[in-house]
């Protein structure tokens, strides 16, 4: 049997109540459960349903919030259009009123008070005082160190998205304080803080449970997060890229051989390769905010390519993605799945109209099957759910985040390291062989230009993109331009408050302590 989310029938009792209203309540409350925090917390068995608690409210594995911060930063870039409801994401065009990114900013703040209230009761002294064994004690202190990897986690997803938002710990909510506003840079430190905090107590690479997060994911965030430090605190801290990139690539990671068996169904398998992953089985996970959502949203994809049903022709992508490869399909690089329906009525390139689902490409990246092409076998009611476990991090992140920050000056890095890392993945992409020299580049064409499309080809559809394009001042400006930025079919420049979402006008009214964004 795949493996789920580690042991997903930890079903947690603190996920009873998943929808909130307020930051302000959310902060400052412990979660209401059916259980007390003293029945909840007084086994080992019961703090293992408080760490799996965690996971599942940050993969959304038991609501939307991972898929609604995969569109926030799709839809917002040149990599998905939207069919369905308002096209204010696509168009950068959204007010302080924008229910998509307020909907995500209450499941951050959720999930955080969560992980506080998980950090207090796994405490040392807290567990001392409960007459745990030293084994179990142990076993404790380690989910101790992932529940404050999963809130940095959080916080790293609102500081990208938000910028300055609400701000507690556990200490906020033990003492039942009003929570604060935090600026940017500072949440910028805090976050490497508590992240080199925890390194040392975290699993090494590759000896935790698949599933849950080791030291090797400590490294990738703190590397993600040193590589946009310019943008979140105004310093730059490239050559920290450089060092903690090199540390996950030196851990025993490997490329596996096909670009196209990532986002299978029985991707389970690419252990080499996924550093932490978000885990989905369709016989246990019953939810429509996991990576079903990228497999059956893909426009006009059948399901006999996407492996559950019909396509709910939902997104697509701009003629600006397809441009950056040598073809519009896999006869060069295996890595350009787009779906072009060529029979009538034929899929178009442009994107003349953002409600007309056949007006733009669509990609088949994800699929529900196994290697063989076979469909992976549906074990619920609905028949259409996804086995497909998303990669938070994976090596060619790490390698694109060297390569990038060796050009950006960081010091410590090795040039012809980067380039041999890059030519990897472009030896997998042309010809299913990492050691392959078939899409090779050199030295001269390895550039900050080449790394930020080498990217969009190699992780399409994977939830990086605004953040590229911010870091490389594409996001807003003029410089760059694909379809319906701005609101217009060639797109325009748009004001550059947008590369920050609001602060949805709710919290600002329950909390005193917050302010709006600029601009809004």
């Amino acid at each position: 049997m795949k493996n789920k989310l580690f042991k997903i029938r930890y079903i947690a009792v603190v996920l009873v109540a998943l929808m909130i209203t307020s930051c302000t309540d959310d902060l400052d409350r412990f979660p209401t459960n059916a259980l007390t925090n003293e029945a909840q917390f007084s086994s080992l068995e019961g703090y293992k349903q408080g760490l799996v608690s965690t996971y599942i409210q940050l993969s959304g594995a038991n609501n939307f919030f991972y898929r609604g911060y995969w569109e926030l930063q799709e839809l917002s870039s040149d990599e998905a259009v939207n069919t369905w409801d308002s096209h204010k994401t696509t168009e950068l065009d959204w007010s302080s009123d924008h229910t998509e990114s307020a909907d995500v900013y209450k499941s951050g703040l959720y999930l955080i008070t969560l992980c506080n209230n998980f950090i207090i009761e796994a405490a040392p002294g807290m567990v001392e005082k409960r007459g745990f064994s030293n084994a179990d004690k142990a076993e404790i202190a380690k989910y101790y160190s992932e529940v404050r990897f999963v809130r940095a986690y959080a916080y790293w997803m609102l500081l990208d998205l938000f910028g300055n938002p609400s701000f507690a710990t556990e200490q906020t909510l033990a003492n039942g304080e009003i929570p604060k506003q935090i600026k940017q840079a500072d949440l910028y430190h805090y976050i490497e803080s508590e992240l080199k905090a925890i390194d040392g107590s975290m699993i090494a690479p590759k000896t935790n449970e698949y599933g849950r997060a080791d030291q090797a994911a400590v490294w990738s965030l703190l590397a993600r997060l040193y590589l946009n430090a310019e943008v979140y605190s105004g310093e730059a801290h490239y050559t920290e890229a450089i060092t903690y990139s090199k540390k996950v690539i030196d851990a025993g990671y490997s490329l596996i051989s096909n670009h196209q068996w990532l986002m299978l169904g029985d991707n389970n398998k690419n252990t080499s390769e996924f550093i932490f992953t978000f885990n989905y089985n369709n016989e246990y996970v019953t939810s429509w905010g996991t990576t079903n959502v990228f497999a059956l949203g893909a426009s006009g994809v059948p399901e006999e390519i996407n492996g559950m049903s019909a396509s709910w022709n939902l997104y697509r992508v701009t003629p600006s993605i397809p441009a950056l490869f040598p073809t519009h399909d896999t006869s060069v690089d295996k890595r350009a799945v787009f779906w072009t329906e060529k029979e009538e009525p034929k899929r178009t390139l442009e994107i003349e109209s953002l409600s007309n689902s056949k007006s733009g490409y669509s990609i088949y990246k994800y699929r529900n099957v196994d290697r063989t092409g076979a469909k992976i076998p549906q074990k619920n009611t609905y028949n259409n759910l996804s086995d497909i476990d998303f990669p938070v991090f994976r090596l060619p992140e790490m390698y694109l985040i060297y390569a990038e920050a060796v050009l950006r000056g960081g010091a410590g890095g090795d040039s012809q390291l980067a380039l041999s890392n890059i030519n990897k993945l472009r030896g997998r992409a042309y010809a299913n062989d990492p050691n392959s020299t078939l899409g090779n580049i050199t030295s001269t064409d390895l550039n900050l230009e080449f790394i930020l499309d080498e990217k969009a080809r190699e992780m399409m559809w994977e939830g990086y993109r605004r953040t590229d394009l911010i870091r490389y001042k594409k996001f807003t400006s003029g410089d760059y331009l694909w379809a319906w930025k701005g609101g217009v079919l060639n797109g325009k420049a748009v004001d550059s408050k947008y590369k920050l979402f609001p602060i949805p006008v709710s919290e600002i009214l329950s909390n005193p302590n917050l302010k709006q964004n600029p601009g809004y």
